[in-house]
């Protein structure tokens, strides 16, 4: 799973740092959020992220699927 934020802006015409001064949050906890370097997210940055960028929580991610290895079979 990632985040679509880069993505979401540039179809916006907008720029991370005017993303950065809407969010207000520290510069380290942004930039893990836009490189996808974090591993958690709060309920409240991300509803704040939805607000601002004018879109829903399935806009925010890619979903990837990776199929489960199949069992070993018996003999």
């Amino acid at each position: 799973m990632k985040l679509r934020i880069d993505e979401i802006l540039k179809e916006k015409g907008k720029t991370k740092y005017w993303l950065y001064i809407q969010l207000g949050l520290s510069y380290q906890n942004f930039n893990k959020i836009i490189n996808n370097q974090t591993k958690a997210i709060k309920f409240e940055n991300l509803k704040t992220i939805c607000d601002i960028l004018e879109c829903t929580p399935n806009d925010l991610f890619d979903i990837y699927y990776k199929p489960k290895s199949e069992a070993p079979s018996e003999q």
